[in-house]
């Protein structure tokens, strides 16, 4: 005898999100379930495309439902309350902002190499180049095209190698002139490029903010619907202290801080083998335990990370040292986004008082869904709908 829907979903209460410790029908990660004759289909409130730790949850979904007798269909389903917004970048799930309360710590590098790490995964992927003065990201990611126009007007983004990149870069006939540009200035360049450029639909936007905290992050922390910060740092006393100052910034902006990320952590000599830390150590960790925020990745010193004689950043070099280093780095970043994100259900759910319900059963009927659709269709069209799960086989 076939499962009901509601039979299924309390079936569906054995699984736990091993990050916030509880079941995910408790915590109204089951938006809906429909069961037909052969077939169950299991809506989800995850927003993580390609999160290693919701891979693993949809995979326990997929047990018992075929457990029950029945083919598991899986789709993810997000709204405005999950970091979608309708109004401010249509069709993109995730904003990503990677932030260093200082220069010169490598803050473009971990920007990169995470837009790459996580296009390579399988995520659609887009890097907003925000630092206008040091418009470095077309470095890292090189594109072969310069910016196209809609029949609207609206800016369409180069790709490299599959992430599509925006930059005042692209604006510059000659990549060695400085931007001269005054604060009004840049927050209009910013606005513009926040208002006016056709991303498509994204599963992940990183926007590699300016350093420090000045007004041009300022106003995108105010304009842009954050998932999460990346902050990046070196293990030198004055970087983070500095990093602390962004830390607060954010934290007075209610932008979730996914984590921090130590840069130059350490050089490992290539003859002896030995590993020096050079700038220090215990700086990534000290803001951990302050702040309460993970160690996302401890990244070495490593003539990779020189992008001079390459053609695109560190993560897509098969023969780099530090390559498994930066997919681990790509996963925790996404897992953290996961996390962040359930636990924003999971608190709606808790405020409401209500847990997700079913939408009720049905004999061999499901509802019509839009599929994650071409890379090519407008991001406003239909851009909240529920998608195939993309960690799907």
């Amino acid at each position: 005898m076939t499962l009901t829907a509601s039979e299924l979903e309390e079936r569906l209460r054995s699984v736990e999100d091993p990050d916030n410790g509880d079941d995910i029908v408790s915590m109204g990660l089951v938006n809906d379930v429909s069961v037909g004759e052969d077939e169950a289909r299991v809506s989800l409130a995850f927003n993580a495309p390609y999160s290693p730790t919701e891979m693993d949850i949809g995979n326990e979904i997929r047990d018992v439902v075929a457990d029950a007798g029945l083919e598991p269909d899986l789709r993810a389903s997000v709204g405005e309350d999950q970091g979608f917004d309708e109004e401010v970048l249509p069709g993109v799930k995730n904003v990503v902002a990677v932030a260093s309360g200082k220069g010169g710590v490598g803050k473009t590098t971990v920007a990169a190499n995470l837009a790459a790490g996580l296009n390579d995964r399988g995520a659609r992927v887009g890097i907003l180049d925000a630092d206008v003065h040091g418009p470095n990201v077309p470095r890292l990611l090189p594109t072969e095209n310069e910016p196209g126009v809609t029949p609207n007007e609206e800016i369409v983004p180069p790709a490299s190698d599959g992430v599509r990149v925006m930059s005042t870069d692209h604006m510059m006939p000659d990549g060695d002139d400085p931007a001269v540009l005054r604060g009004p200035m840049v927050n209009n360049v910013m606005m513009k490029f926040i208002n006016e450029v056709e991303w498509g639909r994204l599963d992940y936007l990183v926007v590699d903010l300016p350093p420090g905290t000045g007004d041009a992050s300022l106003n995108l922390l105010q304009t842009l619907p954050l998932a999460g910060v990346v902050v990046v740092t070196t293990p030198q006393e004055m970087a983070v202290a500095d990093a602390r100052k962004g830390l607060k910034l954010f934290e007075k902006h209610d932008a979730p801080i996914l984590g921090v990320v130590e840069n130059m952590a350490a050089f490992q000599c290539p003859d002896c083998g030995d590993t020096h830390r050079v700038f220090g150590e215990g700086g990534g960790d000290e803001i951990r335990e302050d702040y309460g925020v993970p160690v996302l990745a401890e990244l070495p010193v490593h003539p990779d990370f020189d992008s001079g004689d390459m053609a695109g950043p560190t993560i897509r070099e098969e023969d780099s040292d530090v390559r498994e280093d930066l997919f681990e780095f790509v996963d925790a970043t996404a897992d953290r986004i996961g996390e962040v994100n359930r636990a924003t259900v999971a608190e709606e759910v808790g405020l409401d008082g209500q847990e997700s319900v079913p939408g009720g059963d049905t004999d061999g009927e499901t509802a019509d869904t839009d599929s994650t659709g071409d890379d090519t269709e407008p991001a406003g069209d239909d851009a909240a709908a529920e998608t195939p799960d993309p960690t799907a086989d």
